[in-house]
């Protein structure tokens, strides 16, 4: 390697802080299914102890995004990582709750069937362009991840009633803002590969290091 080839040029290692709370955060997966399904979650002990679990985990994953962005450990583990360990957490998150009987099944396979959906879509056409989070696709995340908190939540045994309509609101609001942002993505997915095919080829893409979707 040339000595005078500056330090910032080179790719971060995979072996990396943000990495490594990305691995974390798939560890806690089985972890938090297995508190959410002991006893058919009529506990409200492992409820409460898979509430605790689901809020640390969502919780790495703000702040392993903000690590890879400041400290510039942004890698192709990462980008490929990341979104897995985000999807499989809030996957069995909708997936335990449907089993529980806590969430009807319609809504986990609307949810899930968007989620992945855009997601096999966007490595599709990842030959024409890596698709940017937006703004929706953000929000939709937020409420996502409060609507499955609170639902994990023993509401029922520790909390009056009334917090279970703003549960049941906090998720029919994460409902509509994902299928909303899912025909978004899918109009900038065709917008993407019309403009690809009409411009001329230049042999670059670009690339984003936040892939919330």
């Amino acid at each position: 390697m040339d000595p005078t080839t500056p330090a910032a040029s080179q790719a971060p290692s995979n072996y990396n802080i943000a990495n490594a709370l990305t691995v974390l955060r798939i560890c806690f997966v089985p972890v938090f299914g297995w508190l959410l399904l002991t006893e058919g979650g009529e506990s409200t002990g492992y409820r409460l102890g898979a509430f605790v679990v689901f809020v640390v985990a969502m919780a790495t994953d703000r702040i392993d995004g903000n690590l890879a962005r400041s400290r510039g450990l942004i890698t192709d583990f990462g980008k490929i990582a990341d979104p897995i360990a985000d999807k499989a957490l809030t996957g069995m998150a909708f997936v335990g709750l449907s089993i529980i009987d806590a969430l009807p099944w319609w809504v986990t396979i609307v949810v899930l069937a968007r989620e992945w959906g855009i997601t096999a879509m966007r490595f599709a056409v990842i030959r024409y362009g890596v698709m940017p989070a937006s703004r929706g696709g953000k929000i939709k995340t937020v409420l996502q991840s409060v609507a499955l908190s609170m639902y994990v939540f023993p509401i029922e045994a520790l909390l009056p009633d009334w917090m279970l309509w703003i549960a049941y609101l906090t998720m029919a609001a994460a409902v509509v803002v994902t299928l909303v942002t899912g025909f978004d993505y899918v109009a900038q997915a065709v917008r993407m590969v019309r403009d690809s095919r009409d411009a001329p080829t230049t042999g670059t893409s670009g690339s984003s290091g936040d892939r919330t979707g």
